[in-house]
């Protein structure tokens, strides 16, 4: 199989002496400064009530980190979950998840963003059933049917599936896959959006600043909301490849258009430098310093296990 590239293929993940910079030498040097995780994002116990309504509202639910309970009217949807206890052995939990696979309500579909250990977790993924919906990147699809998953899916860039009134379609992202190292770039990575009875939703997955924020806010003007991730920025110089700083997210965020930004990818796993709650502190900042530019568009920040109602779009009425 062809290895993916980003849609500029300038766009390309550390190389190898990258990595052991980060990892050993600027530890040993001193020059690395990984300060103490301090508070997760905050806990809430959810909502059952919220989490079971087929009323025809659309609602969004903070597992934590990347993973969402999409419920949409005719489908729920869960993105990227993560139940365990840490993600790619060196990470732990900080924050317990806001749902478990008991609490969840009949799931329609699956949807990976990409094979990265916090957002593809094995476990996580086989507490589900396996006549589950699945709907992965192009060159994972193998990694579910392995695992006896039998409605599996794979979508590259701007693909489209639908099952009934939802319409999924996969969109670019900038970043890269590995999972073992014969992997690398052997499948795609990406974002979602979701529609169904007139709501949009996207879904980032993981992605540094590119051009195709644009692109998405061309083939979908009217988003309800974004989940964008903020966090995973520190050291600058070595994750500014990989993920946004919490100003470019919100600058994404500006760019796709949506009115509802939802934030994620932070205040549950320590994966890089920063503290666990600085990204939103950062994030809130920008969104006050830049209100009159975002002044007909709104900030829910959630806690983990909250669930977020989309309010009905007049622009669509």
């Amino acid at each position: 199989m062809p290895r993916f590239e980003n849609l500029n293929p300038e766009h390309r993940r550390p190389n190898a002496w990258d990595v052991f910079r980060w990892a050993v030498v600027d530890r040993l040097t001193r020059r690395r400064k990984v300060s103490p995780p301090g508070e997760p994002a905050p806990w809430v116990d959810p909502d059952p009530e919220k989490l079971l309504s087929r009323d025809g509202d659309a609602r969004i639910t903070w597992i934590g980190h990347a993973s969402f309970l999409v419920s949409l009217p005719g489908a729920t949807v869960l993105i990227d979950p993560v139940f365990s206890n840490s993600v790619g052995a060196p990470y732990p939990r900080y924050a317990p998840p806001g749902l478990t696979p008991d609490l969840l309500p009949p799931i329609d579909v699956l949807l990976i963003t990409h094979s990265h250990y916090d957002h593809l977790d094995g476990p996580s993924v086989q507490t589900l059933p396996r006549d589950v919906r699945v709907i992965c990147p192009v060159g994972l699809e193998r990694w579910f049917t392995r695992r006896g998953f039998r409605k599996v899916s794979a979508l590259d860039w701007w693909n489209e599936k639908r099952f009934g009134d939802l319409q999924i379609t996969f969109v670019p992202a900038r970043h890269w896959t590995q999972r073992t190292p014969f992997d690398f770039n052997r499948s795609r990575w990406g974002g979602y959006v979701l529609q169904s009875g007139g709501h949009a939703v996207y879904h980032a997955g993981d992605s540094a600043w590119f051009d195709g924020f644009d692109a998405i806010a061309d083939r979908f003007p009217q988003l309800d909301a974004a989940m964008i991730p903020i966090g995973a920025y520190s050291p600058g110089w070595f994750m500014e490849r990989n993920h946004m700083t919490p100003e470019q997210a919100g600058e994404a965020f500006l760019r796709v258009g949506a009115r509802t930004m939802i934030p994620m990818h932070y205040g549950t796993f320590q994966m890089t430098d920063e503290p666990l709650r600085e990204p939103i502190e950062r994030l809130q900042v920008w969104w006050q310093t830049n209100h009159p530019r975002a002044a007909e568009r709104a900030l829910s920040v959630l806690a983990i296990g909250e669930t977020h109602t989309v309010p009905t779009n007049p622009a669509k009425s």
